[in-house]
Formats: structure tokens, C-alpha cells, sequence
């Protein structure tokens, strides 16, 4: 019988590569890069939950009083300050509203780091010779945070809210006031629907008047998206997003974009960190982010303003679209002013902006006094 060789009972080698004895590395390698994202997301959910502030200390935005009120807005919070005590009784209040000066009411802008402090150059020029309030809108500030339904309405009304305690402190006495951004929307609706509250508006850096309107929506719509603020208010991991959009390098990057430079006001950078790492900071900016706080309907809101009204804006930055005010500025109670910086001109260039709202405001009719209610 033939001898067999063992040569043919074995299986000839087969060449697998580099990887032969190693099954399955090349996906476990794509498996492992694509998990890289969730770890991550997951480690900074984690970071978020255990290492993040969330209740600074935060000092007050500006000088003068800080008071609290009850409101069909949520508790509102408040500056005040001015030449004469705005503490007094009734009986004394008279005398003290006796300026030619009308009360001013200030309202500072929206977005994930928004404050009062926004308006502090213009407090500080307005309260050696008047009256001067700032409000924290909704969501904002020293205001209730409370996780709510944000909408222009709710944001309206704390407007309208604050021009009544004005009233109650000053008499019914028309006001002016001056607000910053997405706020204008909210002042001009608020002065739209109570034209006799105030004697004039100005609207800074305004939102709503961009070459992509008219904005004639249903009265009440918004240009937002409730899935993409559901995105990004998810329980799981919401506040983690809000914490990644609010570390100092985020706030600073979007703070150049507002002023279309790398000089920015070091004073908003740090109290935008402070205000943004407070319990319920998160959720009036996600309503923002969403786009449920610009109203759909703002074009049709600005025609109806009849009172005199001011627009300033700057050509920098990432706000300088306003391509609706070639129409609406040309109105006999619209007038424009341009500056050649960011959309806060009220820090680049503050005496000058001072002196051009103040020539708006001298031409106008003195405001009515009245004795303030009791």
C-alpha cells in the first residue's frame, strides 16, 4: 500500500494580510470611530450635570434700585434710578415729576446670554437727568426662569406690565422707551396696542425689518420651529447644549459676531457668563434658538406704530440687514440713524448715540403729566 503524504492532508495555507488571525478589526476600527461622538456627547452631559456652575453669584446689571413685581408675565425684576427718589409717597411724587422728561424705559435684547447690562451706557446718561427703568424681560436676568412657554405675547405683555408700575410710581404720563434687538418687537407691539403709553420708540439694532420680510403672518405666529426647540430643549441632554453654547470661548465668538470685531465690551462678556449659568437660564433662550420668539406678523406691527420712532443701527457684524427700513424710514414719523460699528452702538460709541437720541427727543411734545395713582 502507497505511502500517503502528510503534505496532503493538510490544508494549504490561505494569506489573510496583515490583519490574518485578527477577524473583524477593520470594522471594529469604524465601530469604534463612529461611538467616538456619543462619547464625547456623553462625557460632556456628564461634565455638564457634575462640574458646570449653575448658580454663580451674580450682582446686579446696573446701579440704582432693583425691585421685584407680580405680574400676568411671572415675577419681573427691575432697575430703577434717576435724579430725584422715585420712593416717595403719592403726595410727594408730584413734585419730583416735574421734569421735562417723561419717564425712559429701557429693554435690553434676546439671545442665550442676554441681560440688562446690555443697556448700561444708556442708563448711565439717562438717570442724572431722569427717570430711568430697565427690565429683565422674561426668562432673563433677576426675572422668573421657570420652564415655561416663551412667546412674543408673554414677552409683550411683561412690556406693558412694566410702562403700568411706571404709571403707578410717575402718573399716566406717556413714556419713552428704547429697546435692543428681538426686544423691539416686543416694544413695538406693546406700543401698537397702546399707542397712548408712550410718546416715543426707538429701536436699536431692530430684528423684523431684514430684506427676507414683510412679515404679514397671522396675527400670533412666529417664524420658528417648535421640533427644532424640542432638539435642542431634549431633557437628556438640553442643558448640557445650552452649557456648550455658554462656556466664555462660545460667548465671546458670538459677542464678535454682534459687534463684527474682535474689540468687544470685556464687561458684557462677563456678566453674559454670569447670567447664563443660573438655575433655569436655559429654557426663554431655547424658546430664541427655535425662532418662537420673532413674530410673524412684525412688518404689519411696525406700519401701525404712529408715534415718532427712531431706528439706529451699526454696519458690522452679522446685524446689518435692514433692507425693509428703504420704506418704512421714509414714513413722516420714522427716523433713521446709522453708525459706523457693531449692532451695539451704545458701547462703541456711547456720547455719540447719546446726543443723537436726544435730538430726537427734543423736538417732541412734552408729555402730559398727571398725579400718580395711590
Amino acid at each position: 500500500m502507497p505511502i500517503k503524504s502528510t503534505l496532503a492532508r493538510r490544508p494549504l495555507p490561505v494569506h489573510r494580510g496583515i490583519n490574518a488571525g485578527r477577524r473583524g478589526t477593520g470594522a471594529g476600527w469604524v465601530r469604534g470611530i463612529a461611538a467616538v461622538p456619543a462619547v464625547a456627547a456623553l462625557g460632556w452631559i456628564a461634565v455638564s450635570a457634575f462640574l458646570i456652575p449653575k448658580k454663580m453669584r451674580m450682582p446686579p446689571a446696573l446701579p440704582g434700585d432693583q425691585r421685584d413685581m407680580d405680574s400676568i408675565a411671572g415675577r419681573l425684576s427691575y432697575y430703577v434710578d434717576g435724579p430725584a427718589p422715585t420712593t416717595a409717597p403719592a403726595a410727594e411724587a408730584t413734585a419730583v415729576a416735574e421734569a421735562d422728561l417723561p419717564p425712559l424705559l429701557l429693554i435690553h435684547s434676546v439671545n442665550a446670554a442676554a441681560s440688562a447690562y446690555e443697556v448700561k451706557p444708556i442708563y448711565e446718561a439717562a438717570r442724572t437727568r431722569r427717570p430711568v427703568y430697565a427690565l429683565d424681560l422674561p426668562g432673563f436676568g433677576f426675572s422668573e426662569r421657570s420652564d415655561r412657554t416663551y412667546t412674543p405675547r408673554l414677552m409683550t405683555d411683561a412690556v406693558l406690565a412694566m410702562v403700568e408700575e411706571i404709571k403707578r410710581i410717575h402718573g399716566d404720563r406717556p413714556v419713552d422707551a428704547i429697546a435692543l434687538s428681538l426686544g423691539s418687537e416686543f416694544l413695538a407691539r406693546a406700543a401698537a396696542e397702546a399707542p397712548n403709553a408712550f410718546r416715543s420708540v426707538a429701536f436699536v439694532s431692530p430684528t423684523g425689518l431684514d430684506s427676507r420680510g414683510p412679515y404679514y403672518g397671522p396675527p400670533g405666529s412666529t417664524r420658528g420651529s417648535t421640533a427644532l426647540r424640542g432638539a435642542f430643549s431634549f431633557p437628556v441632554w438640553g442643558r448640557a447644549v445650552f452649557d456648550l453654547l455658554t462656556v466664555r470661548p462660545s460667548i465671546r465668538f458670538f459677542l464678535e459676531k454682534t459687534w463684527g470685531s474682535k474689540t468687544i465690551d470685556e464687561g458684557v462678556w462677563d456678566y453674559a457668563y454670569l447670567t447664563t449659568h443660573q438655575p433655569g437660564a436655559e429654557h426663554a433662550p431655547f424658546w430664541f434658538v427655535g425662532g418662537l420668539l420673532f413674530s410673524r406678523d412684525i412688518t404689519r406691527v411696525y406700519e401701525q406704530l404712529g408715534l415718532p420712532v427712531l431706528v439706529v443701527h451699526g454696519t458690522r457684524g452679522d446685524f446689518v440687514d435692514y433692507g425693509q427700513l428703504d420704506s418704512l424710514g421714509r414714513r413722516p414719523n420714522w427716523s433713521v440713524k446709522v453708525f459706523d460699528t457693531g449692532a451695539f452702538p451704545q458701547f462703541e460709541r456711547p456720547g455719540d448715540f447719546a446726543r443723537v437720541y436726544d435730538q430726537f427727543v427734543t423736538g417732541l411734545a412734552p408729555a402730559k403729566r398727571a398725579v400718580p395713582a395711590d
